[in-house]
């Protein structure tokens, strides 16, 4: 016994030894001991009975057909059904990218598109046009339909294509369009303009704001940062589809802790206006500006003249303009002048009351004539580049007596505008009363909506 435990502890001693001279190596023989130790675990464990002696029961549950009592060809019909999408077109679109942003996938479609007369010349670089298709699921053309308002008469024209007999056809038809309010909103974060862009109020709609308010507030320099407004204003709709917007109904400004109220009204038999809910109206004898809101590029000052490149006065204001942007008279007159002349280029002349004349020049085109009556606001040619200038814009005049006066000045001249009369009195009050309820609604809620 005694022997045993002497050589116990020299073998001890010798491992001791061994670990303290050679730590990794006793360190990887404990690991082989270990895994070794574990395979044999693994060994052990694994001689337990093979699952695949197990015995197996199987269970049988019977569950009903969702398509019990119906024959082959009613599930087959079942597939059928139509794919609806809209699309406004671009100024550069072709059959192949318009029938792409539609999801269609039928070069026949394609083919007839790019090759009938109707829609070369009402669709395809026509901009702004809302288009909608039916299709089948295999991504095949079945109906396709354009709508459009050419004119201010109230009127849409709209175009279809359809598949008749397996064979695609169009024609043109004309409806009506249809009016219905429509309440909008927002608050000046940085600009008027920003701000009904983010409400997505359209343009035309923001300029008649403007023009409303042009004789009390000032659009470029006047209003604050949370100052709000509400507006209600027609949607003209053609087959309940929203075409364009119409006439501004009644709208509320809210700047510097003033309120402005403003709203349409006309008697039978007169002319109509836009008045406070008091009844004063707010008609100005001529609008600030001739086109929609844009950059003036040059004022009534003295400059050098970007052709002639000598010092001179410049005797109107220049408004930079894309092409084609539509340009309007600013107040009721006579087309006195429409045609060319020398370095205006196509130019307008519009005779008013009290010995004022309007210039309109560098025109694309004129689409009013010698000796036509022009109301406040009609559209009368579009922004060109004719004549004496450098690049698209309108060259505006105002003239007192023949002589020129700075344009940006004529928002101060006041109109006599007729007040209501008194048989017109109790309609205007029920329609303002109503209004006010409109506009209080629209007023609170962007306000709410905007604080969160």
């Amino acid at each position: 016994m005694t022997g045993l435990k002497n050589a116990g502890g020299a073998l001890l001693a010798r491992l001791t030894s061994a670990l303290q001279k050679h730590p990794r190596r006793a360190t990887a023989a404990l690991a082989t001991v270990l895994l070794t130790g574990g395979s044999g675990a693994f060994a052990v464990a694994s001689l337990g009975p093979d699952p695949a002696d197990l015995p197996v029961r199987t269970l049988t549950e019977p569950v009903t057909s969702l398509a019990a009592g119906q024959d082959l060809a009613d599930l087959t019909d079942l597939q059928s059904f139509s794919l609806y999408r809209s699309e406004y077109t671009r100024a550069n679109d072709t059959a192949e990218s318009l029938l792409q942003r539609l999801g269609i996938a039928d070069p026949q479609a394609a083919a007839f598109l790019r090759s009938n007369d109707d829609v070369r010349q009402n669709v395809l670089g026509r901009a702004g046009r809302l288009v909608s298709a039916e299709t089948t699921p295999d991504q095949q053309l079945s109906q396709l339909t354009v709508r459009w308002a050419p004119g201010d008469d109230g009127s849409f024209q709209r175009l279809t294509v359809e598949r008749v007999d397996g064979k695609l056809q169009s024609k043109i038809e004309t409806g009506k369009l249809t009016a219905s309010p429509r309440l909008a909103g927002g608050v000046i974060r940085s600009s008027f303009f920003a701000a009904t862009d983010a409400s997505d109020i359209p343009d035309s709609v923001s300029m008649q704001m403007a023009d409303i308010f042009q004789g009390e507030l000032d659009f470029r320099r006047g209003l604050r940062k949370g100052d709000r407004f509400a507006v209600v204003y027609e949607s003209l709709e053609a087959d309940g589809e929203p075409l364009r917007a119409g006439r501004v109904l009644s709208t509320e400004f809210h700047n510097n802790g003033k309120s402005h109220q403003a709203m349409w009204f006309q008697e039978a038999g007169k002319k109509g206006a836009y008045y406070t809910l008091d009844g004063k109206s707010l008609r100005q004898a001529y609008l600030n500006y001739p086109v929609e809101f844009s950059r003036i590029s040059s004022g009534f000052s003295m400059r050098v003249h970007p052709i002639q490149k000598t010092w001179r006065a410049h005797l109107g204001t220049d408004f930079a303009a894309p092409t084609g942007t539509k340009v309007r008279t600013v107040g009721d007159g006579v087309v006195s002048f429409a045609g060319v002349q020398n370095g205006y280029g196509n130019v307008i002349f519009v005779d008013h009351a009290n010995q004022h004349t309007t210039v309109y020049a560098h025109l694309s085109r004129i689409d009013v004539k010698r000796g036509q009556r022009v109301d406040q606001g009609d559209i009368i040619g579009a922004v060109g580049s004719t004549g004496w200038a450098t690049g698209p814009h309108l060259h505006f005049e105002f003239r007192e007596k023949g002589e020129q006066r700075d344009p940006l000045t004529i928002a101060q001249i006041t109109d006599t505008a007729q007040p209501i009369s008194k048989a017109a009195r109790p309609a205007f009050e029920r329609q303002a009363a109503q209004m006010r309820i409109e506009l209080n609604a629209g007023t609170q809620s962007y306000a709410m909506a905007s604080a969160r």
